[in-house]
Order: C-alpha cells, then structure tokens, then sequence
C-alpha cells in the first residue's frame, strides 16, 4: 500500500509515472479511517461495522483500499514491456501482502493487553484484510498486464477496456450465482466448554444450526459461510465476527453470547471469506477504470466529469440493487454494498483530487499525504499494536498506572 502497489522498475514500465499528490492522500484516508475505527469504535459504536446488514463508517475502509490500489495499478502498468516479468512481480507482490496479513492477523499476536505472541498452526486464521487487498491487487494487475484494449480516445471509458468488465461482470454473476443458487444443508460445530455459556459434562459443547435452504443471506444459513467451512475448516475462521453485536445473539458486556440466542451466534464466521473475496476484487478493477481516465484522460475537466458520472450510476445501480431485495452488506461483500462503497471512493476521490491536484490546496491535506506515503508501516504497527503497546511502556509508579490501561478500563469495561 506504501507508494505505489507495486512500484514499477524500468524493465516493467517504460517510465516511472508522475505522483498523483490526491493518491496519496486518500490513501492517507484509508489509513486515517482505519485508525479511527479501531481505537474510537469502543467509544462510539456508530462508527464502528455494522453488525449485518446496513452501512457504517467502518464499512467503507475496505473497499477505499482496494480502490485506491486498482487506481494505482493503471499508473504502474500504463506501458508494459514484459507481460511475463510483470505478472511474476505482481504474483510476488501479492504473496508478500497475502503472508504479511497472515502474520498480522492469523492469531501470532495477541493484542494490547498481552506482550505473548505464537499461534497453533491447527487454528490459525488465514484470511484477512491484506490477503483481501492481494486477492484484489492480483486480479486487477492480471487484467491490466494480460487482457487487450484500445486506447480511451479511439473508443470511449467503457469499450477501451472491454474484456475488463467482462472479467469484472463474471466474477458478479460466479458471486452471484453462488450465494442463491447453493444449497446450505443443517450444520453442527463444537464449542470448547469454557467458551460456551451452556453446561456441558464435556469438553465442548454442540450446536446445531437449522438450514436447509437456498438464497438465504442471513447470518446463519448463507452459502459464504458454508463455503469457507469447508475449504478453511472452522478453526481457520474469525471467531469474533461482527453479527454477535446483534439483538438476537444477547452479547453480555464481557462478549459472552446469551444461552437463549441461535446457534450461529456462538459459531465463527470471516468477513474476508473466499466468496466475497470476488466481489472484492471487482472493486479493485473498478478502480483500476478510474486509474486508466487518470492515465489516459490529461484535462482535469474530462476527468472529473467522467468520474462523476461513473460513481453516480454506479450509487443508483447500487441503490437500485439494494431496493429489490439485495441488501447492502460488508460481511457477504454484496453486489449492492460494493457498488455503493466504491462509487462513494469514487466520489471521494474526485473531492480529493479537485481540491490537491486542481486547486493546489496541498497544505491542508499534508499530514494524509504523509500518511498515504507509509501508509503499509502504519498499517503494520496499527495491525501489529506495537505502537499501543510502545506507549503501554510509560507508566507512573506501576506498570498498570498507564494511559492504555486507563482508557481499556474506562471505556471498554464500563
């Protein structure tokens, strides 16, 4: 995410493209955003993701990052020498991203309140933010390297780049297809008896969940779900996922999900699953179309409208979407939520933009800009919490008389 995803070298790219100040920056968004949710979200849970269906500030972090890495993509790899050398660069790039995110997220650390670190190999997580971000990035940068196109001025913003949407359209309707036409059979799992609220004369409990249907994109019986439990398995899953903050699963104040709530409440589920994985990297190519108006369009007017008019169809499609019954959801990654969330990136990005690029307002987004440009070191230390527990270090007194421990007791175990 730092420069350019990835930086491109001279045998990749005939010239180094011209730093887009307005990339930066709303990379530095992302990052700034992220920031907000993870250390605000206890105090204010509207900020927060929603726990289901809807929309919250949390749930636009994701899909600005996968925009705004398509975005770069078009820069990198406006002129390709070697389509062989750069798709083996991009493949390692992506692994890299992918191994990072496994390291960061699949439980090697423990979080803010232990300094223990280590994972079981039998449990450990291996989806994640990053490894979405790759998945995304490799798909948009194999489309850019491999797939033919014409200019934008022979043919116009949406034949140029035919085979494109024809990629981006299939990954929609593979998507599609899966979560309606699947058919989720009832499912057991087992719970450790210390982690379950129910008695047990064993050591786990087993619950039940009741399916048997198609289409459902509920929390319990959706094809996402079941997907995931049997390619990842369930010890491979996130095992805190953001539907237990519904009404229904009763989540007492120390996270123990009620005894009286349905079964799913108590199983893991991963919002960066396999099946939303496609939508996903539907984003990405979706920002790779605005890096290519970036790239191929030199007017700020051109570019500004045509952003335009792609992210309002883009929110009225979604909308639309979201009417006829296909909610707006980050957790399935829904067609409806992805059209929405990227045409708000897109919308966002052209705010940026006219007031960076075009009106030179620079000054008053440096601290963004900044950001953007490190933005994967500040990731690594937000993900990794070592900057949280670097300032667990100054105490007065006693190593608990200290500002993180204040505001975890104050505000999380109020």
């Amino acid at each position: 995410m730092a420069d350019y995803l990835p930086l491109p070298d001279s045998e990749t790219a005939d010239t180094r493209p011209a730093r887009v100040a307005s990339l930066d920056v709303f990379r530095g968004l992302c990052v700034f955003l992220m920031m907000v949710v993870d250390y605000g979200g206890f105090m204010f849970p509207i900020i927060t993701h929603s726990p289901w269906n809807g929309l919250q500030l949390a749930d636009f972090v994701m899909p600005f990052f996968l925009f705004v890495a398509g975005v770069s993509l078009a820069l990198v790899y406006k002129k390709v020498t070697n389509r062989v050398e750069a798709t083996w660069k991009a493949v390692f790039r992506a692994a890299k991203l992918f191994l990072l995110g496994v390291f960061l997220q699949g439980g090697y650390l423990h979080g803010v309140t232990s300094l223990t670190y280590g994972v079981d190999i039998e449990k450990i997580r291996w989806m994640g933010i990053l490894q979405r971000i790759s998945i995304g990035y490799i798909a948009a940068a194999l489309c850019e390297i491999w797939l033919p196109y014409r200019t934008w001025r022979e043919v116009g913003f949406f034949k140029g780049y035919y085979w494109h949407w024809c990629v981006a359209f299939s990954l929609s309707a593979i998507y599609l297809w899966l979560s309606y036409a699947l058919y989720v059979p009832d499912w057991q799992f087992m719970v450790p008896a210390s982690a379950s609220s129910l008695p047990s004369s064993n050591d786990s409990y087993v619950y039940t969940v009741k399916c048997g249907v198609r289409g459902d994109l509920g929390p319990g019986c959706n094809s996402a779900g079941m997907i995931d439990r049997y390619i990842l398995g369930f010890d491979h899953m996130y095992v805190k996922p953001g539907y237990r903050n519904l009404k229904e699963c009763n989540i007492s104040a120390n996270g123990q999900v009620s005894e009286s709530s349905p079964p799913w409440c108590h199983a893991p589920f991963d919002p960066e699953g396999i099946l939303s994985s496609l939508t996903a990297a539907v984003t990405c190519i979706i920002g790779l179309q605005y890096g290519h108006i970036l790239a191929h369009l030199q007017d700020h007017k051109g570019r500004l409208s045509n952003w335009s008019l792609f992210s309002i169809s883009s929110v009225v499609l979604g909308l639309f979407l979201a009417i006829i019954g296909i909610p707006i959801n980050k957790s399935l990654y829904t067609v409806s939520y992805m059209l929405i969330t990227s045409a708000s990136a897109g919308i966002t990005f052209c705010a940026f933009y006219l007031l960076v690029d075009v009106y030179g307002y620079r000054c008053l987004t440096s601290m963004l800009e900044w950001m953007g440009l490190h933005s994967l070191s500040i990731f690594v230390l937000i993900t990794s919490n070592l900057a949280i527990i670097a300032i667990q270090g100054f105490y007065l007194t006693v190593p608990e008389n200290n500002i993180v421990h204040w505001i975890i007791t104050r505000f999380v175990h109020a």
